[in-house]
């Protein structure tokens, strides 16, 4: 089934293997690996909006060798306590679908059978995420405009990725739940010691988000090491810090063999208090 409108005329989107049509005549071609471009030309920012190629690889790379499963893990385990059979979810910014995946396959498991949608601007990111899971619906939209009509999901997910509050409380129903997952204050804080003169630790935000209340929270923080210098890499250009980086800063990173690197993250449960 699919939660995704018409991104011209916002009527409901049906679909069959090889496209998405709107009643009024619209039609979106599926990818060969199956996710759809809702992302019209004049919404485009540049050329190939969100991760690129090097970046989507150097995730893959590093997320493959389970250094970030405690979190999947426990992301699992509370989409589990809240949402039940029949239920709507929509992962907002889903990258390439680490943890997508491993929600739906998770709940499928345990009897839980959800429909679950990920929506993110990389379409490189895409394209890896639909290649693993055929049971995913995934498209290219943008997190500030979501295709999805109002009130339609009952849960959403917003993993380490653009937050527009407006929108995600437009497409939740009233009782709807959201994941929220953001880095802690001593997330990869040897790699930043490694890379920059002076560095700085990750800034803590207030919990307190318009339009919803929060019900539980999840903390994590444990030490990686990293023994090869192609993991370490891999980690830093998974990072928005690679391209904000000199040559002669990038450089210090690469001539290390080994690193030890504290990995925190807090998760969050939050509920729409809309009426």
């Amino acid at each position: 089934m699919s939660i995704f409108l018409c991104p011209c005329c916002g009527r409901p989107l049906q679909q069959d293997p090889a496209k998405y049509y709107c009643p009024k005549g619209h039609v979106f071609d599926r990818s060969k690996s199956g996710y759809v471009n809702l992302l019209l030309p004049n919404s485009k920012h540049s050329k190939l909006p969100g991760d690129n190629k090097l970046m989507v690889a150097a995730r893959r790379n590093f997320l493959s060798k389970g250094y970030y499963q405690p979190l999947a893990e426990l992301i699992c385990k509370i989409a589990e306590q809240y949402f039940q059979n029949g239920d709507i979810l929509l992962d907002v910014g889903c990258g390439e679908g680490y943890y997508t995946n491993q929600i739906q396959r998770h709940l499928n498991h345990n009897q839980t059978q959800v429909s679950l949608s990920g929506i993110d601007i990389s379409k490189f990111a895409l394209d890896k995420a639909a290649k693993q899971n055929k049971a995913i619906n995934y498209a290219v939209a943008s997190a500030f405009h979501l295709p999805v009509d109002d009130h339609s999901c009952n849960g959403v997910f917003n993993l380490f990725a653009p937050y527009c509050g407006e929108e995600l409380l437009r497409v939740l129903r009233p009782d709807g739940y959201m994941i929220l997952a953001v880095p802690g204050k001593e997330h990869l804080w040897e790699l930043k010691q490694a890379v920059y003169q002076q560095p700085y630790k990750n800034e803590v935000k207030d919990t307190i988000l318009q339009g919803f209340h929060l019900i539980e929270q999840q903390h994590l923080c444990y030490p990686i090491h990293l023994e090869e210098p192609e993991l370490i890499d891999s980690l830093f250009k998974m990072t928005p810090y690679y391209y904000k980086t000199s040559i002669e800063d990038y450089q210090r990173l690469a001539s290390l063999k080994e690193l030890t690197v504290t990995v925190e993250f807090h998760l969050f449960v939050y509920q729409s208090n809309l009426k």
